[in-house]
């Protein structure tokens, strides 16, 4: 399973309640915000959920298209975390299939794509299918929550 690395020796993880208290904005900023994790990979997804509920986020999970969808339509979140590398549908279709969707049914949701194709090609083409980011994995847990409360204040 993947997991983050141990602090340095001496040092340790500031506790949510720290977290709050040093002014970062992070936890404050997605506190309470719906978002939706989607990989097919069960580790990855598991750390990236982990990683949004330790800001205090509601997160719900998919590990693939159909079940994203799903979930997007009956719970409508407020921001979309998704893989670009699935089998059958990928990443590319998801969010195009999230941008039919009228902006009432969310289909302006911020969304970031995580993928291993690291290339500025595949940056753009991501871009270009409606990804507002997109980061390379593996994904640094401090990174991923920062680029998700840029683009959550941004909304």
């Amino acid at each position: 399973m993947m997991s983050s690395p141990p602090p340095p020796d001496g040092e340790r993880y500031p506790s949510p309640e720290e977290e709050r208290a040093s002014g970062d904005g992070s936890m404050q900023a997605l506190e309470g915000l719906h978002i939706l994790v989607v990989d097919d990979e069960i580790d990855a997804r598991d750390l990236f959920a982990m990683v949004l509920r330790y800001t205090r986020a509601h997160v719900s999970v998919a590990g693939n298209v159909d079940e994203a969808l799903k979930v997007f339509v009956a719970d409508r979140p407020d921001f979309l975390v998704s893989d670009i590398g699935m089998p059958g549908e990928d990443g590319y279709s998801l969010i195009r299939r999230v941008r039919l969707l009228s902006p009432e049914a969310g289909g302006a949701v911020p969304a970031l794509a995580l993928t291993a194709f690291t290339g500025s090609e595949h940056r753009a083409r991501a871009l270009e299918a409606g990804f507002t980011e997109h980061l390379p994995k593996p994904v640094d847990p401090d990174r991923l929550i920062e680029v998700v409360t840029r683009l959550a204040l941004a909304r």
